[in-house]
C-alpha cells in the first residue's frame, strides 16, 4: 500500500501541478465523448492504451468486460450505460477485450469456478459467445482462448444493442460502436469490422466500426 501512498505524493508533487487549468475546469463539469467498457484486469489500463487526459472517457471495468442485457432488475453497469448515453450523450462506445483474460481462461476451458459463485454467475452473461467458440475447432488451448476473448467482445456489443437507452441512440444515428481486442505483449489493438463481421489491425484500418452511427440499427 506504501507505494500506491508514494505514487500518489508524487502526484500531487509534480503531476497535478501540470495540469491545473485541466483540473480547474473538470472541477465542476464533464463532457466525455466515449464510453469505454473493459476488464478489470490490472494490465489494461483504458487511459493508458488511449493516451487519454482525465475527463476524456467515462470508464466501466469490470470481469470480463461484460455488458449484461438490458433486464428488469438494472445493476451498475446497466446504469452506468444509460447515464453515459442519455446524460452525458457520448458518441462513442468502445467494447475492449484483451489478451490472456483470466475471466474468457475460465469460459474457454471450463475451469470449475464452485468456489467463486458470484464469479461464475457473472460470467453466464458470456454464454452465447461460449456457444460459438464451443463450435469451432481450435489449434490449441491459446487459440481457443484467443477466439473466446474475441466471441465475448462480439457478445457485449449484442447484448448493449438491448438496452434502451443505446437502441435510441442507435436509431437516431448519434452513437456509434466499437468492439477491440488489446494485446498485451504486443501493444496493438484489433477492432471487429461489423459490415464484414471480421477483426481487423485499428493501425491499418483505423476507422473500423462494429456499428458506425450513420447506420443505426441497420447494421
Amino acid at each position: 500500500m506504501r507505494d500506491i501512498i508514494d505514487g500518489f505524493l508524487k502526484f500531487q508533487r509534480e503531476a497535478f501541478p501540470q495540469r491545473t487549468e485541466l483540473f480547474k475546469q473538470l472541477a465542476t463539469s464533464q463532457h466525455p465523448r466515449t464510453l469505454f467498457i473493459s476488464c478489470s484486469d490490472s494490465r489494461l489500463v483504458p487511459e493508458l492504451v488511449t493516451q487519454r487526459e482525465p475527463g476524456d472517457l467515462f470508464v466501466i471495468r469490470n470481469a470480463g468486460n461484460i455488458v449484461p442485457s438490458y433486464g428488469p432488475e438494472p445493476g451498475g453497469v446497466s446504469a452506468t450505460v444509460e447515464y453515459a448515453i442519455a446524460a452525458l450523450e457520448v458518441t462513442d462506445v468502445v467494447i475492449c477485450g484483451h489478451s490472456d483474460c483470466g475471466a474468457m481462461t475460465a469460459i474457454a476451458t471450463c475451469k470449475c469456478l464452485d468456489h467463486m459463485p458470484a464469479v461464475r454467475n457473472w460470467l453466464r452473461y458470456a454464454d452465447s459467445a461460449k456457444v460459438v467458440n464451443e463450435a469451432r475447432e481450435h489449434q490449441n488451448e491459446r487459440a481457443r482462448v484467443d477466439s473466446m476473448v474475441r466471441e465475448n467482445v462480439i457478445a457485449q456489443l449484442a447484448n448493449i444493442k438491448t438496452h434502451p437507452s443505446v437502441r435510441l441512440a442507435l436509431e437516431q444515428g448519434r452513437l456509434a460502436l466499437h468492439g477491440w481486442v488489446y494485446d498485451i505483449e504486443t501493444g496493438s489493438i484489433d477492432a471487429f469490422d461489423g459490415a464484414h463481421n471480421r477483426y481487423v489491425s485499428l493501425a491499418e484500418h483505423p476507422d473500423t466500426c462494429a456499428v458506425p452511427a450513420r447506420l443505426g440499427l441497420a447494421a
